[in-house]
């Protein structure tokens, strides 16, 4: 089975709780075992993962064994920008996500995200805000203008723009961190609003910081 790791709870000395976006289950939750000593870069936020899923007596949860990285991944965590934009990309899908939400074409779409955060060798620091603008279409949105003008605020002429710019356009248009941070929020009030719940993603602060 393929994981994608959204977050992760500490449980006990031993074990690891493992939030997991899976093309057959949507959002799920397994334990895993940490060794004493063992490292736990393994499930860093946004990890594709290959396991074997296992009962689990003691739990309602599963048990995951064989545990392996499907891609290495060394694009995203040598580049702390790359890491603080798969940090706030992770926490988005964790609170939006219920357990057991499979949107299909989610997994893969996921997927496809973070490889190409990874393969990316210029300009990235839009890249969250077209990526939250194509989740809220795998969500079933349409992120058409006129349904996120009345959440745009002064951000309207940008989101308008940006709407209508191929990928390698929107990479490079020119926002500061504080716009931005401002678009991403005013897409994640969009997204809370069709979602029904309220979405206070705290790692948007860091971008905002880490792009002034």
């Amino acid at each position: 089975m393929e994981l994608v790791v959204l977050n992760t709870t500490k449980l006990g000395d031993s074990s690891l709780v493992l939030h997991c976006l899976s093309r057959e289950y949507g959002r799920r939750s397994f334990i895993v075992t940490v060794r004493k000593g063992g490292s736990k870069a393994l499930y860093m936020p946004f990890s594709i993962l290959e396991a074997q899923e296992v009962e689990n007596r003691r739990s309602e949860l599963r048990r995951l064994r064989g545990v392996s990285p499907l891609h290495p991944l060394n694009g995203l965590r040598s580049d702390l920008d790359k890491n603080a934009i798969t940090l706030f990309m992770s926490e988005v899908l964790w609170r939006a996500l219920q357990d057991g939400a499979a949107e299909d074409g989610l997994y893969d779409w996921c997927v496809r995200s973070i490889l190409t955060l990874d393969a990316i060798k210029g300009d990235f620091r839009n890249f969250h805000l077209r990526w939250l603008m194509e989740l809220i279409s795998v969500l079933g949105f349409s992120p058409a203008f006129e349904d996120i003008a009345p959440f745009a605020g002064d951000n309207l002429r940008e989101i308008q723009e940006l709407l209508g710019s191929p990928l390698p356009e929107f990479m490079v248009y020119p926002l500061n961190g504080k716009k931005r941070s401002a678009i991403a929020d005013s897409l994640l009030r969009y997204l809370s609003a069709h979602l029904e719940i309220p979405l206070n993603i705290r790692s948007l602060a860091v971008l905002g910081d880490l792009y002034r």
